[in-house]
């Protein structure tokens, strides 16, 4: 067989023909009897089949040696008698041919003739076979198992280190079983003690979670009771279009642990807070298409839902595209088109114990953003912007703010949000979620599953005259200024602007006017 035809030392043989009878029965590969050992080393393979036990295992491998040195009388010599010294000049015999063929292949096969017939050592006589061996075990575990499967590393770490203590050990090993079996039962007792350590933590942990499991029921359980104890006089006369957000007793709001937490909140706790009513649609097209005249798609898309409805909610949306597009503007003015109080949020900055609410026990406890939005905006309907959504943090140390935010965009769960805070439902079932990222590929499926998704255009150089009065305006506006006060670009100042943007980034064609225009203050100051 020729070198090409070998595997590099680490590799699967090619399968034989069908014509090749030594293909067959125990003649197969050593890799045939399991997938996962599929691309293991040789001589891992054959440890892994030591460890679970497996029949014919010397059978496998005198038929992959008679494949690849057909007919050797020391391969017949050992098949015959099994002996240990027909063995050993079997494995010596490999090794002289590998250097002489030059096939690195042969020295695999030789060790793992040693591997499956070596006895437990007694005594000096096999050490340096047994070294051979282990030295081979080691550096195959380093190279070979980057693919494999937790279970499977495992298995053959504890193999290699039970080989590797093998001659320190012969005064507690049986004399009369090969050195792999005693490796393999070496090799799990040297890691018994860490395996009962890991269960015992296991256990530990488990025995925490169902206990905080049960406190959260008793104390929603208390709180459900505690609620319908509550006089219902407020939800009697709640008028159409308001909404009560967080409902607390008269002697819950004197709770002392409560003072501090709900002082600046005290307006909108046990209170019917108005509903904004849904913008009238045309309008608030027009007036987003003034700023955002290449995004229509995207803007037809997101009032789709305000179809039908009295009062401004918008199921969650995320905007896509890259930076400088202007999504995370379009997200604000699309809340403030529609009359809704805005609240930002830079996922980059939050986690999920910050957004959901910090619990009543901290010296630092706050209700969730979305009630604190509602308090700010005086409104029951709100919308919160998720800013680049995709840099979360994904350390979960105090809870992933993806993971937070399934409670809040779940109609099922929103409704009656339980405040760690306050320690109360909160009704947020009609807080709209918008939310920018740059790409999805970070964010998890369930994430991306409760978001609509929608794809935000970057301008071109075509919708340029069509963004200038809006740049303006903005511009104007953050100066305190009367549009009125500014006028349009002139024609050199338009070229210069067309110069030196030919699309793309907002954020770039909003410095350019803004330096053109402090150009034009600056020369009517000379004058």
């Amino acid at each position: 067989m020729s070198t090409d035809s070998c595997d590099n030392d680490d590799n699967d043989l090619e399968l034989p023909g069908p014509e090749d009878a030594i293909s067959t029965g125990a003649a197969a590969d050593s890799a045939d009897s399991d997938e996962r050992l599929k691309g293991l080393p040789r001589l891992l393979r054959y440890a892994k089949l030591v460890i679970d036990g497996a029949d014919h295992i010397e059978e496998r491998l005198i038929a992959e040696v008679d494949e690849l040195c057909p007919q050797l009388p020391f391969n017949l010599a050992w098949a015959t008698g099994r002996s240990l010294e027909a063995a050993l000049a079997l494995a010596d015999e490999l090794d002289r041919l590998a250097a002489a063929r030059n096939e690195p292949v042969l020295r695999t096969l030789a060790d793992s003739v040693r591997l499956v017939s070596l006895p437990t050592p007694c005594t000096n006589e096999y050490f340096e076979l047994h070294r051979r061996v282990g030295k081979a075990l080691v550096q195959a575990l380093d190279l070979g198992v980057g693919h494999a499967d937790e279970q499977l590393c495992s298995d053959l770490e504890g193999f290699t280190y039970g080989w590797a203590a093998l001659p320190a050990c012969t005064h507690v090993l049986p004399k009369m079983v090969s050195a792999a079996a005693s490796a393999d039962r070496l090799g799990y007792r040297m890691a018994e003690h860490r395996i009962v350590a890991a269960k015992a933590a296991l256990r530990r942990e488990y025995r925490e979670q169902e206990d905080r499991k049960r406190k959260q029921e008793q104390a929603s359980e208390d709180l459900a009771e505690a609620v319908q104890q509550q006089p219902t006089a407020i939800a009697e006369t709640i008028p159409d279009r308001q909404l009560v957000v967080a409902r607390l007793s008269a002697q819950e709001m004197k709770s002392q642990k409560l003072k501090d937490i709900i002082g600046p909140l005290k307006n909108v706790i046990s209170t019917a807070l108005p509903l904004v009513q849904t913008p009238i649609l045309h309008d608030a097209r027009n007036a987003l298409l003034f700023e955002f005249p290449y995004a229509v798609d995207v803007i037809d898309f997101a009032l789709a839902d305000l179809v039908g409805r009295t009062t401004a909610k918008l199921r969650p949306l995320l905007l896509l595209g890259d930076a400088g597009g202007g999504k995370s503007r379009f997200a604000r003015r699309l809340g403030e088109v529609c009359g809704l109080h805005v609240w930002r949020t830079d996922a980059s900055r939050s986690d999920g114990a910050v957004f959901g609410g910090t619990d009543r026990r901290w010296y630092s406890a706050e209700p969730c953003h979305p009630f604190l939005a509602i308090a700010q905006g005086k409104t029951a309907n709100v919308l919160v912007l998720l800013d680049e959504l995709e840099k979360a943090a994904t350390r979960s140390d105090y809870g992933r703010l993806w993971d937070c935010m399934l409670g809040f965009l779940e109609p099922e769960t929103n409704c009656r949000y339980p405040d760690p805070a306050l320690q109360t439902n909160l009704d947020l079932s009609q807080v709209s979620y918008i939310a920018t990222a740059n790409s999805l590929d970070p964010l998890p499926s369930p994430i991306r599953d409760r978001f609509r998704i929608v794809t935000f255009p970057k301008p071109t150089a075509n919708h340029l005259d069509a963004l200038l009065p809006a740049v303006i305006a903005d511009l104007a506006k953050e100066r305190g200024l009367d549009q009125s006060w500014v006028l349009p670009l002139n024609g050199v100042e338009r070229e210069a602007v067309a110069k030196h943007w030919p699309g793309g980034s907002v954020r770039r064609l909003r410095r350019i006017v803004e330096a053109i225009l402090r150009e034009r203050d600056v020369r009517a100051t000379r004058n």
